[in-house]
Order: C-alpha cells, then structure tokens, then sequence
C-alpha cells in the first residue's frame, strides 16, 4: 500500500506542477515553496531549491507583477505571448524534478510529459484570454483571472492532500483539452483574421444575386 500510495503521490506532483506551471507559474512556485519551508509537505530533492527564500521572494514580486499584467485587456495576451518561452521549460523541469532520484530514462519520459501538459494548459489560457479580449470591458479579464489563480492554488492544495482526486480531476482536464483546443483555434483564428483584414483596409465586396460584385459595373439592357 506504501509503494502505491507513493506512486500516487508522484504522479500527481509530477502532473500537477507542470499543469500549474503552465497557467500561472509564479504562484506555483511561491505556493509550493511556502508549503515546503513551514514542513507543510515535503518536496522531493530535486524540488527543495524552491524553498530558498531567494526563490520564494522573486516568485512572489513575479506574481504581484502577473496579478496586475493579467487582468488588463490585451496587455494580458502579450504577457501570455512572452511567457510561451517560460512556462512551458519550467514545466519541463518542475515535472523531472518532482519524480526524485530514479531512473534517468523516467526523469526524461516525466519531462516530456510535463512539457506538453503545461503547453496545453497554457495554451488553453492563452487562447482563451484572446477570446476575452474581444469584449471590451474589463470585468471578463479580471474574472478570469481570479478563477485562473484559486484553480492553481486550489489545484496544488489538492495534489499535495489529496493526490487521487486531484488525479481524477487531471484526466477531466485532459478529456476536456481535447474539445476545447479545436474550438479556441478556431476561435483565435477567426479573430486573428478579422484583424488583419482590419488594419490591412480590406473589405469583402458584396455579392449581387446574379453573384455579380456590387462593384462591377451594370449590364447594358437588350435594345428592343
């Protein structure tokens, strides 16, 4: 029971730090290394950097600075634009470290994985922020972002007490990325589009219902 217990426990660190990482990273790391610091769990090795107080601190002013960043339309999608390039190789090693010392194949094989988790889920925040952002107020921006920071919160709580039902709610996550990610491409696409005709002055001409242009010039009548 020990031994599946602990399996239990390291998949759902392994999985739950790259899934965290992927939405926000900075309260991840902020959240899992006060846990670790006051002994409220206690980390794997390779993890244990994350309680330097060093590390701790600059998640933080990083998460102060994300807080404000992410609920200000369109400011929000160039900080998820940038941070393309930060959660998703922060994910990749959160995920290869919290499988501790063991088999280099595994720690590579729980990399791999947890670099496409945080991709996805990233993805899917990013994505969605674009969507948002097509509305003009700001109460969407802000909605979404509390919600965004009480699941990464919420979600580590439960990786950390409650491993198989944080589980049961990663493969959820999973099943739903696999509807959600066609229809916010889509959605984002669409949007993209719209813009470029925007800014490029380019209007569709309308269509007659002869399917002639309403820019085309008028047919001669048939002289009697």
């Amino acid at each position: 029971m020990d031994a599946y217990q602990q399996l239990i426990t390291t998949l759902a660190l392994t999985m739950g730090t790259a899934w965290a990482a992927g939405i926000n990273l900075y309260a991840t790391i902020a959240v899992l290394g006060v846990l670790g610091v006051t002994g409220n769990v206690v980390l794997p090795e390779q993890l244990l950097i994350l309680q330097d107080p060093m590390v701790i601190g600059a998640a933080a002013l990083m998460y102060m600075v994300e807080f404000f960043a992410d609920k200000t339309p369109g400011l929000d999608t160039g900080w998820d634009a940038i941070h393309s390039f930060i959660r998703i190789p922060a994910g990749v090693m959160l995920a290869a470290g919290a499988v501790g010392e063991v088999n280099p194949s595994l720690v590579i094989a729980s990399g791999i994985l947890g670099g496409g988790i945080a991709a996805t889920s990233h993805t899917i925040k990013a994505g969605t922020r674009v969507l948002i952002n097509t509305s003009p107020e700001p109460v969407s921006n802000w909605t979404a972002s509390i919600v965004e920071d009480v699941a990464v919160i919420g979600g580590i709580w439960t990786m950390l007490h409650y491993p198989l039902a944080f589980l049961v709610f990663f493969v959820a996550f999973i099943l739903l990325s696999i509807w959600l990610l066609p229809k916010i491409w889509t959605g984002v696409k669409t949007v993209f589009q719209t813009l470029i005709r925007f800014f490029s002055g380019k209007k569709e001409a309308a269509v007659m219902p002869d399917n002639s242009s309403i820019d085309s010039p008028p047919k001669e009548l048939p002289v009697a």
